[in-house]
């Protein structure tokens, strides 16, 4: 899984605990663009085959994934990446602010 670029290698042996380390790995696929938002997310099973860890511990990194706003669950439909935030501030554009 080291073949996408700006995506760091997924290693379940490192001193990170497993489920953070599948959660970072997925949320670095989404920021280099491999995962875009609104895409499907294969099943937790499929996961858990894909990267060779256990189903529950996929389960914990997709609610760490999700507590970090950057994935979301539809019932029935699957599993999405999310939107990116929108940070607009609104720079001066707002009316009637000024009184």
């Amino acid at each position: 899984m080291s073949d996408r670029p700006g995506v760091p290698e997924f290693d379940p042996q490192g001193p990170q605990l497993v489920y953070m380390a599948f959660a970072d790995h997925i949320a670095a696929r989404i920021a280099a663009g491999d995962l875009r938002p609104g895409s499907r997310l294969p099943s937790e099973r499929e996961l858990a085959d894909e990267y060779g860890i256990a189903y529950m511990t996929v389960r914990r990194g997709t609610q760490e994934l999700r507590d970090r706003g950057l994935i979301l669950t539809v019932h029935g439909k699957g599993t999405f990446v999310a939107d990116p935030p929108q940070n607009d501030a609104s720079e001066g554009t707002q009316e009637g602010s000024e009184n």
